[in-house]
């Protein structure tokens, strides 16, 4: 076992600034200066590095549930994009010294140099109770210099956009197409939009014997059609789901082409049926949320994040342009919609992240009943 980690450097003051004015002090962690952006909470235990290199969290100061983070420091293997996407970090007790065999490097020394201002020492527990009773809402972290007077950082926070309306898939999307071969022998083509896609989820395909091509969010329906998929894939991603164009989706659904959307691309294929989404009040973020799978009764343990849901009638099955559809999973948590299934066509969605990085193997399967779809 190997340990690594930068020297103790003298801790530089900071403040964390929520919209409704509540403040929290603490010390500079990672990037010195200020940022701003949704503050939410992620219950995971373990993963914070596939958090914070996760397209999902652009634009959201992620706070720590669990007290102690960066025990195992930062490696190369479990990168989910080419950087970190958080726009702040907050946590309650910064590991001094990053232990394990994978380790190249500390986390602090990650955030520090691709400039992530962070915020340690916090009572993350009472800010994140703070959350679950007034939602999700702005936030600013400043530290160093960039601290002012309350009410000066207090204006600066609330003059600044919030998630609702915001369009952030086109941000985090990849710039140009690309292929994951299949891994053995190709059994499958599958176009995968990319909306905030984590690196792993073709990986998963790939592993199923499907080659995977990786488009822009900006592609369009004759570009998808163009490669003559077996199958559409939509991703997850950030924002707000009503800002995205639904014209890859409904396609797909016209064509007859099997599709499987999870997170945001489940948002995407259940307003394409017509179902309006909403926001949560703090949404669904960890490795540890409990999902009933309607059809068999299974609990499963799952990855989310996500700060918007479907609104769509949980018994019963809905008529919508594409045929009958029925709520196929649930959060057995606060009973938001966790997946969709169309009943006359090849299309079905869940709400959260399947590819297990990080999080519980219990959804793997999804990637092989999309296989089993495209089989038809």
């Amino acid at each position: 076992m190997t340990a690594t980690g930068a020297a103790p450097r003298p801790r530089v003051p900071a403040v964390l600034v929520l919209e409704d004015g509540r403040t929290f002090r603490g010390f500079a962690f990672g990037a010195v200066g200020e940022t701003f952006g949704e503050a939410v909470f992620s219950t995971g235990m373990t993963g914070y590095q596939e958090t914070l290199t996760d397209p999902s969290y652009h634009r959201q100061v992620v706070v720590m549930t669990a007290p102690h983070v960066g025990n195992t420091g930062m490696n190369d293997e479990d990168q989910e994009s080419g950087r970190i996407w958080v726009s702040g970090y907050v946590v309650r007790d910064p590991s001094r010294v990053a232990s394990s065999w994978r380790a190249r490097r500390g986390l602090e020394e990650d955030l520090t140099a691709q400039g992530v201002v962070g915020i340690g020492g916090v009572d993350t527990r009472a800010l994140t109770r703070h959350l679950r009773e007034r939602g999700a809402m702005r936030v600013g972290i400043f530290s160093g210099t960039a601290i002012a007077g309350d009410a000066a950082m207090l204006a600066r926070v609330r003059a600044t956009p919030g998630m609702a309306g915001a369009d952030l898939a086109n941000e985090v999307s990849c710039a140009r197409p690309y292929v994951v071969p299949a891994v053995g022998r190709r059994r499958f083509t599958v176009a995968a939009l990319d909306l905030g896609m984590k690196s792993m989820t073709p990986r998963r395909m790939a592993e199923r014997g499907i080659e995977v091509h990786v488009l822009p969010a900006t592609a369009t329906a004759e570009q998808v059609e163009a490669l003559e998929p077996d199958g559409v894939f939509l991703s997850n991603g950030p924002g707000d789901p009503d800002t995205a164009d639904l014209s890859v989706v409904r396609a797909a659904l016209d064509r007859g082409t099997p599709v499987f959307g999870i997170c945001f691309g489940h948002e995407l294929l259940g307003r394409a049926l017509g179902f309006r989404t909403y926001k949560l009040k703090y949404g669904h973020r960890g490795i540890n949320q409990p999902v009933q799978d309607r059809a068999t009764g299974k609990v499963e343990i799952t990855a989310h994040n996500h700060g918007f849901a479907v609104d769509a009638p949980l018994d019963g099955t809905a008529v919508t342009p594409y045929g009958r559809a029925e709520v196929s999973h649930v959060c057995l948590n606060d009973d938001v919609v966790e997946g969709l299934v169309l009943l006359d066509r090849p299309a079905f969605s869940v709400q959260y992240h399947p590819e297990a990085a990080a999080g519980p193997h219990d959804a793997r399967h999804l990637f092989d009943r999309f296989a089993a779809l495209m089989e038809g």
